[in-house]
């Protein structure tokens, strides 16, 4: 299957201008799910005024000769830090869904992460990007199953399929509280389904007894634990990053327990509202688990200028989500192509104007904060 190929419209020139437009083309129902977040969607907001918090102090008359925008990262060059966050049900906003988002991301050299709950098949998504040459790594964001059978099943299909990495989400063992979705009577339809569960049996009934909780004493008892990190490590050899940390003495366990590395996340704001935003939470993450570690970040970015200030707060790379799901809503895999681009442009003038070639010169001197916990100009 290729993906059918559309054009941007001409007047989307920045990440803002493609959710404007896609929230118009968006039924109710995908609108919800993809642009809500938590409760009062507090967190949703803080994520990307927190960035706008930050100011730059940009440094002149320096040579930039040879500047570029790559990384490395688990032993390979990326021409630039950006990886597409997995995002469940893309079929909801194109009907190519996360083929067309891995097409796009291939094109552009950025990292993709698929997720468990992907509507197309995680072999797919592999057989159709796997094999381009100029491709970011192509990794597998795992949701821990009620059967320990059924996620190691999950697992070695990714072993299988040539992904490359597993991200253990580790910050939603429940639902948020969602109050766009249950106002707009979120329903999946049916041509839409989390394709890498088909077939995968429902979780037993639990018989609860009188003052029992069925959160407490029913769906979280198949939640994962520290302990159960050792368990996945036993079970495969790709290196594994824990997406979802939000606290320093948790990096710091996650380094404990050998993980590859972290993606410092509060799920786009759509599980616990009033979580501090990302960018408030990043400095003192990183100052944790020191400079060797990876560390990855999401939530709220939409401009060049928004990853510059995330790698001068000590993130390796980015992820990006919504954005590009609104890029597929409005053409496709050239949609979410346009919009990696538009931000890896914007990037590269953030970096010119600041005085840095390279991104190992992007520090904390580039940058004063506001609210978050980066260093404050003096």
């Amino acid at each position: 299957m290729i993906p059918i190929l559309q054009t941007v419209p001409p007047h989307l020139v920045t990440l803002a201008d493609h959710e404007t437009h896609a929230l118009g083309l968006l039924d109710a129902n995908a609108r919800a799910y993809f642009s809500g977040g938590a409760g009062d969607e507090y967190t949703l907001r803080a994520n990307q005024q927190a960035w706008n918090q930050i100011s730059l102090r940009p440094r002149v008359l320096r040579s930039l000769v040879g500047g570029h925008t790559r990384i490395n990262l688990l032993g390979r060059t990326l021409a630039h830090p950006i990886l597409l966050a997995p995002v469940a049900f893309q079929r909801l906003a194109h009907n190519d869904g996360e083929l067309a988002s891995a097409y796009a991301a291939a094109m552009q050299g950025a990292g993709f992460i698929l997720s468990t709950q992907a509507s197309v098949a995680l072999e797919v998504i592999a057989q159709a990007i796997r094999d381009e040459p100029q491709r970011g790594p192509l990794w597998f964001q795992l949701y821990w199953q009620h059967d320990k059978t059924l996620t190691q099943q999950l697992v070695q299909r990714a072993e299988q399929a040539g992904y490359e990495a597993l991200v253990l989400t580790v910050d939603a063992a429940s639902s948020g509280v969602r109050d766009r979705e249950r106002r707009a009577g979120f329903t999946l339809p049916d041509s839409v389904f989390a394709a890498n569960l088909a077939g995968f049996p429902a979780p037993p009934p639990v018989i609860l007894e009188p003052g029992q909780s069925a959160l407490f004493d029913g769906l979280l008892r198949h939640a994962p634990t520290w302990d159960d990190i050792g368990w996945l490590q036993s079970i495969t050899s790709l290196p594994i990053l824990l997406k979802g940390i939000m606290h320093e003495e948790d990096a710091r366990l996650a380094q404990q327990h050998g993980v590859a590395g972290i993606i410092v996340s509060n799920h786009g704001g759509r599980t616990l509202d009033t979580v501090a935003a990302t960018a408030t939470l990043l400095p003192q993450i990183r100052a944790a688990v020191g400079s060797d570690f990876i560390v990855l970040v999401d939530g709220g970015i939409r401009r060049g200028t928004d990853l510059l200030k995330a790698v001068a707060l000590g993130a390796d790379a980015v992820l990006l989500g919504r954005p590009a799901i609104y890029g597929l809503r409005n053409a496709g895999a050239i949609g979410v192509a346009h919009v990696l681009r538009l931000l890896r442009d914007e990037l590269e003038v953030a970096m010119a104007l600041c005085g840095c070639a390279v991104l190992a010169d992007v520090t904390s001197a580039v940058i004063c904060a506001g609210r978050t916990e980066a260093p404050i100009c003096s």
